[in-house]
């Protein structure tokens, strides 16, 4: 029993000694801990602050929306890595080897993550030839449904905003390979309409209409040249047409509000839009007596 309350003791004296040892070293070491972790919390306050003022400075500079997101992007992981990297020589790590491990890194990421290479690239693409920028109205011709506002464009990818409030991301390296439609790239958009009239009714009557309508709506631009026609002679209906030039921003209202005045108008003139119609003949045989 004697011996075994000896041994206890000695192991006890042991593990005392053990720590009295390296009780500065772990000291220390937990010291650096803590500074590291106030440096992190420190410096993420700092590289907020940074992107804050140069992005203030830039929009004051007025530079173009995208540029000013996709800058603080890329300064966003610019800095961090520094921050890293500061850190790490903090702990004694020599720079060559920070810098050889974040090369080391470096090349081992880009090589399993080409598609983000690929989407960075296009990126710079997208900021330096400008096919659309921060506010317009974009339609990708190979993604179906994919249409939007242009919401924010960074270092990888393309927000859209759909027109039921949904968040579209799309990747840069997409974005930049694709036919894009630039709905809101110019202030005026051509309007067309079509509308089907009876074979009956009269053509220079409903041209008549037509053209009283365009002449006198808030949103149709008489000085650019406003046309009315006759599209197509359809199989129920013949198809008359208008092309007039309006608003890029009132496009649609106008759209929804001629058609409207067209059918009012139609209906208080004895105009008819008949619906699809087909002539079927009965042709009787004569029966041998």
């Amino acid at each position: 029993m004697e011996q075994e309350v000896q041994q206890a003791v000695n192991t006890l004296d042991n593990y005392r000694q053990y720590f009295t040892d390296y009780m500065p070293e772990l000291t220390k070491f937990g010291l650096k801990v803590v500074a590291a972790i106030l440096i992190f919390i420190g410096g993420r306050k700092v590289i907020q602050w940074i992107i804050y003022l140069i992005k203030a400075s830039m929009e004051k500079a007025s530079v173009d929306k995208g540029v000013v997101q996709f800058i603080g992007s890329l300064l966003r992981v610019c800095l961090y890595i520094l921050l890293v990297f500061t850190i790490a020589t903090h702990f004694g790590v020599k720079e060559s080897s920070v810098a050889a491990l974040l090369g080391t890194a470096g090349v081992t990421v880009g090589l399993a993550l080409q598609g983000g290479l690929a989407n960075i690239a296009g990126g710079v693409l997208l900021l330096t030839f400008k096919p659309f920028q921060v506010g317009d109205y974009i339609i990708i011709a190979q993604q179906n449904g994919c249409e939007g506002t242009v919401y924010k464009i960074e270092i990888c990818y393309t927000t859209l905003i759909s027109i039921d409030n949904k968040h579209i991301v799309i990747p840069n390296g997409t974005l930049s390979s694709s036919i894009i439609t630039n709905v809101t790239a110019r202030d005026l958009r051509k309007l067309e309409i079509k509308v089907g009239i009876s074979y009956d009714a009269d053509i220079h009557k409903a041209k008549e209409l037509l053209e009283d309508i365009l002449h006198n709506d808030e949103d149709t631009k008489d000085d650019k040249g406003m046309v009315v026609f006759v599209d197509e002679l359809g199989e129920s209906a013949v198809i008359m047409g208008l092309r007039v030039w309006v608003a890029t921003d009132k496009y649609w209202p106008a759209k929804w509000r001629l058609n409207e005045l067209i059918k009012e108008s139609f209906d208080a003139n004895g105009i008819e839009i008949p619906y699809n119609q087909l002539q079927i003949h009965v042709k009787k045989q004569k029966t041998e007596a």
